[in-house]
């Protein structure tokens, strides 16, 4: 059984006394264990699809399923408990807090944990480790770099081990050199053996994928 089925799902927006589609039937199923990226123009829909999928845009209609769950069949409450113990999220403008450590940014997601302080320590320390970063522990966002900062949003996303890791746009913010870094660490992290889905508008990411799906207008194409 696949870990994410994603059926007939489509997603219309209100704009003035406009309908507009933003997805249109989309199916897709996707393996433990794969790395996917989706592709397409800006507006295409990728984005959307992404939110989706990461139950925080409930779709018009179509089903969502991830490991044998109905996603949008839960309750708010379950579905924000869901996505907490089984979704790593990892936006292009990184989210961290300014006045934090990277330690303490990537313990951010072990808050509603039921853990001991030393273990969230612990295991934020290993998930710095994990992207290159254990020698730079308590250093401030803004005393890295922005491949520095990238790894510490990839790091804050892994922490909590989840099942399925969900990329916007990860290098939007990159130059070449650190793009290729950075994609480097997502197929490492997937080699291990970690969920992959990453929106990009970039094809050259789309080599570190095992495949890749693109969007036109909301349809796949």
């Amino acid at each position: 059984m696949a870990l994410i089925e994603i059926k007939n799902v489509k997603k219309q927006y209100r704009s003035g006394d406009d309908i507009v589609e933003a997805l249109s039937g989309v199916d897709i199923s996707i393996e433990v264990g794969e790395f996917i990226t989706i592709m397409g123009q800006s507006g295409s829909g990728k984005s959307t699809l992404l939110s989706v999928l990461g139950g925080m845009n409930h779709p018009t209609e179509g089903d969502v399923e991830m490991a044998g769950v109905k996603l949008y069949q839960l309750s708010s409450e379950k579905l924000a408990d869901f996505r907490a113990q089984n979704l790593g999220f990892v936006f292009q403008s990184f989210h961290l807090i300014p006045y934090l450590t990277a330690m303490e940014n990537v313990m951010l997601p072990l808050a509603i944990v039921k853990m001991a302080a030393e273990a969230r320590k612990s295991a934020a320390r290993q998930a710095l480790e994990r992207v290159g970063l254990g020698g730079k522990l308590d250093r401030l966002p803004n005393q890295l770099s922005g491949g520095e900062q990238e790894r510490v949003a990839i790091a804050r996303a892994i922490v909590n081990s989840p099942k399925i890791l969900l990329a916007d746009e990860p290098t939007g913010n990159l130059d070449s050199k650190t793009s290729e870094e950075v994609m480097a660490l997502f197929r490492e992290l997937n080699d291990a053996g970690q969920t992959v889905v990453m929106v990009t508008h970039n094809p050259e990411n789309g080599r570190y994928a095992d495949r890749s799906i693109v969007l036109r207008d909301g349809v796949i194409v």
